[in-house]
């Protein structure tokens, strides 16, 4: 956003930040809901890759086609330990694991990286 537009709605009372500020997150917050939904992303790009509806892929992980819905978009309600088996079943290596992990603290902005 442009610096006069800022000023504009900082005169009319609106404060200027981003979602982590809004939603008051810690950093610890923020970075996992980037991982879970570097995870889901990625998940939901090897399903398709590999030509896999959802319903195919609920057949493959013994679940039904919601689950999947929610895996694809990183449902707070799906642990991390299905989701990290639903990408080990699509082939998901152990590293390609750890590089999405890496990557995904990129976008939540952490200086540990």
């Amino acid at each position: 956003m442009d610096k006069d537009k800022q000023a504009k709605l900082a005169s009319k009372g609106w404060k200027i930040g981003t979602v982590n500020e809004f939603l008051e997150l810690t950093p610890a917050e923020a970075t996992y809901i980037e991982l879970r939904l570097a995870l889901s992303e990625n998940l939901q790009q090897r399903r398709t890759q590999k030509q896999l509806t959802p319903s195919q892929f609920a057949q493959l992980l013994n679940a039904n086609p919601s689950q999947i819905e929610k895996l694809e978009t990183g449902e707070a309600s799906v642990s991390l330990d299905f989701l990290i088996r639903s990408l080990l079943t699509l082939g998901a290596t152990v590293k390609e694991l750890a590089e999405i992990m890496v990557h995904s603290q990129d976008f939540a902005g952490n200086p540990n990286v």
